[in-house]
C-alpha cells in the first residue's frame, strides 16, 4: 500500500504498515526519530525508529481495531472502601441472626439508599470508622431492596443508624449526616469499650421480631418466647388460689403412721 506524502514533509502511514503504534499516531516525520500524538493520558508518546514498540500500544490499538474493548463493571458507591468488618445484609432473617450471633460485640446497622445523597457523602467516613474499629461489626441495609423490612422496623429517614450490644440489645438509634457526624463518634466511643454482658445477645426487640414475622412480604419465622411472670405477681396469684397461699402437701404427708413404726413420732414427755 502506498504512503501518502503530506505537504509538511511528513508521511501519513496507514494502519498495518508500522503496527499498532503507527495506527495511533497522526503523522510520522521523515528522519531517524519521530514523535507521535496518541490517545493516552500522557498526551504524547516518543518512539525511536528501529526500537520495539511498547506492548501497551499493541494492546490498545488491537482493541480499538477489533472493537472488542472490555469495560469492567463499575463499583457501586456503597461498595467502595469497605472493610473486612463491613457487609451488606441480604434479608430480614440474615439481620436477626447476625445480631443474635454477635455475642458481646458492638454491631452498627447502617440503613442507606443508593439514591440518598446524604448516605453517599457519609459513606467514606463510616468506612474509616470501620477501619479504625476492627472489633465492631458494621451491617449495611439497602433500603431500596428491603423497603418492607425497613417499614416493619420503623425506619423512615435516611441515613439512619442503630447500635446493638450484647444482652442490652439496642443501645442507640439516630439519624446523622456529615454535619452531625459527632453523634456517630460519641455513640461509637460510648458503646465500643470492652465489657461483659450477663446473658446472650438480645438483638432485635420482641415487637420488631413479631412485626417481621407478621410481614407477608418477608420469609421470616419467629416463635414467641414464653412470658415470665414477675415474682410479685406470682405471689398474688398464689394467695388468691383456692388451696390457699401455699401449695398443697402430697397425700403421703397427710397419712397417719402406724403405732410402733420406725418413723413414729416420739413424744417429748414431761
Amino acid at each position: 500500500m502506498a504512503n501518502a506524502l503530506c505537504g509538511n514533509g511528513c508521511v501519513a502511514v496507514p494502519c498495518g504498515d508500522l503496527g499498532a503504534a503507527a495506527a495511533l499516531a497522526e503523522s510520522v516525520p521523515m528522519g531517524g526519530a519521530y514523535r507521535a500524538k496518541s490517545s493516552f493520558p500522557a498526551g504524547r508518546v516518543a518512539l525511536t525508529a528501529g526500537e520495539p514498540q511498547p506492548r501497551s500500544l499493541h494492546v490498545a490499538a488491537a482493541g480499538q481495531m477489533n472493537g472488542n474493548l472490555t469495560i469492567g463493571k463499575a463499583m457501586r458507591w456503597w461498595e467502595k472502601g469497605t472493610q473486612p468488618n463491613m457487609r451488606e445484609v441480604q434479608s430480614a432473617q440474615d439481620l436477626a441472626d447476625s445480631l443474635r450471633n454477635a455475642g458481646d460485640k458492638l454491631v452498627v446497622v447502617d440503613f442507606f439508599s443508593p439514591g440518598c445523597g446524604g448516605c453517599r457523602a457519609l459513606h467514606p467516613k463510616i468506612a474509616q470508622f470501620a477501619e479504625r474499629n476492627p472489633d465492631v461489626l458494621f451491617l449495611q441495609v439497602n433500603h431500596e431492596q428491603h423497603k418492607s423490612m425497613c417499614y416493619s422496623l420503623h425506619v423512615h429517614v435516611l441515613p439512619f443508624f442503630r447500635f446493638y450490644r450484647g444482652a442490652q440489645g439496642r443501645v442507640s438509634s439516630f439519624s446523622c449526616t456529615n454535619a452531625t457526624i459527632k453523634k456517630f463518634k460519641d455513640a461509637l466511643a460510648k458503646h465500643s469499650p470492652d465489657r461483659c454482658s450477663l446473658g446472650p445477645a438480645r438483638g432485635l426487640e420482641e415487637s420488631e421480631l413479631l412485626a417481621l414475622a407478621a410481614n407477608k412480604d418477608l420469609q421470616f419465622t419467629y416463635s414467641e418466647k414464653p412470658t415470665l411472670v414477675p415474682i410479685a405477681e406470682a405471689i398474688k396469684m398464689e394467695a388468691a388460689a383456692i388451696c390457699g397461699p401455699w401449695l398443697p402437701l402430697p397425700p403421703s404427708a397427710t397419712q397417719f403412721l402406724p403405732q410402733g413404726s420406725d418413723n413414729e413420732l416420739i413424744p417429748s414427755g414431761r
